[in-house]
């Protein structure tokens, strides 16, 4: 298990730190906002999908790496390549798939701007995943049906694909009968498998408004930032949602979950209060059991229903991929005079670390 002081003792070597992202996900909004606030950025490509980072964008990138596979970053030799060119790395939702959780707690010794041992928390299985963290912070979440023998109103089932672990092949169910039938349906088409349908987790649909909320806490001041708000595109369930009712009868279709990008949005400002209080729950909670905490970015998704109680059904402890919320969201422009989105909030706290000689409390 890699220590913070092995990692202090790296970030200590640095000069002027170089952010670093994996080719995927959210590189393009890391960059883009760091340098902003001055800083060089890097990014590791995966032979055949570089293309967007070397030469759509390369205007964004200082430095990048090439590789067979994401999860090569973990050798020994590209290590040191990150670490001579003073590299803090920021997390996201691919680097913690491509390249693994047990690599990134015990192998990769690139620092981290964020907490690298709550990562695995996102998953919905194992000891304090997202589930006990919202338990345990007092945060309201859809009931958990135990089997779906239980099934007694809508529900969402939430299985992985059978091919594609990353991708999400949820769907819904009101009855035993319903589960059945769906799963059956998506099992033939091999869609996913008995496998990861015993594993799945059978959560009340929760019939409101969703939202995803996008923070910053800051552990330097311990202030927690709502960089806004936004909404999920998914496919080929956005595609199912466009036709009309009876056709979306009659196609008999087992729609998927398959996120594909995001649209702003905003809250009604008498709500806000109660969605600061969840995030600072949250944080409270993430300090006592990952310590340090929730350091920098991360999401929290979740649905507001008729009686305007926000539950919470998914966790991002780390960079939320919506690029959107910076030029959607004004919650940021009214603290800071300026829109600020993940990126550039990111490359605020480095600044901010790099002025008073913290930067060993931002980073694992």
């Amino acid at each position: 298990m890699i220590t913070r002081e092995e990692i202090w003792g790296i970030t200590e070597s640095y000069e002027k730190p170089v952010i670093g992202v994996i080719g995927s996900h959210s590189a393009l909004e890391i960059a883009h906002g760091v340098k902003q606030e001055g800083f060089e950025t890097l990014v590791i490509c995966q032979e055949g999908r570089e293309k967007t980072y070397t030469r759509y964008y390369r205007n964004l990138f200082d430095h990048v790496l090439i590789l067979p596979k994401f999860r090569d970053m973990v050798e020994q030799e590209n290590q040191e390549k990150l670490i001579e060119k003073n590299t803090i790395f920021v997390p996201s939702r691919s680097f913690s798939v491509y390249v693994g959780y047990d690599n990134i707690e015990e192998k990769f010794k690139v620092p981290l701007l964020g907490n690298r041992f709550i990562l695995r928390s996102e998953e919905r299985i194992g000891e304090k995943n997202q589930y006990y963290l919202l338990k345990k912070a007092g945060i309201k979440t859809p009931k958990i049906f135990s089997s779906p023998q239980e099934i007694d109103h809508p529900a969402i089932v939430k299985v992985p694909e059978k091919s594609r672990g990353i991708e999400r092949a949820f769907f819904y169910a009101s009855s035993p009968e319903e589960y059945e039938k769906r799963a059956g349906e998506r099992i033939e088409k091999g869609i996913i498998d008995e496998k990861n349908l015993r594993e799945a987790v059978i959560e009340e649909y929760v019939l409101g408004a969703k939202f995803n909320a996008n923070f910053f806490w800051s552990s330097l001041t311990d202030e927690i930032d709502l960089l806004g708000f936004d909404r999920r595109i998914q496919t080929d369930l956005d595609g199912v949602l466009s036709l009309p009712a009876q056709e979306q009868l009659e196609i008999h279709v087992p729609t998927q979950n398959i996120e594909i990008g995001h649209m702003g949005a905003t809250l009604r400002e008498s709500q806000l209060e109660k969605i600061f209080d969840a995030g600072e729950k949250f944080v409270e909670t993430c300090k006592r059991e990952y310590p340090p905490g929730v350091i920098g970015l991360f999401a929290l998704q979740g649905a507001i229903d008729k009686n305007l109680d926000f539950y919470i059904f998914d966790v991002s402890p780390r960079i939320p991929g919506c690029p959107c919320v910076e030029p959607t969201s004004p919650y940021m422009k009214y603290k800071y005079g300026k829109e600020v989105g993940p990126g550039r909030r990111v490359g605020m706290e480095m600044n901010s670390a790099i002025r008073e000689d913290r930067i060993g409390e931002i980073v694992t």
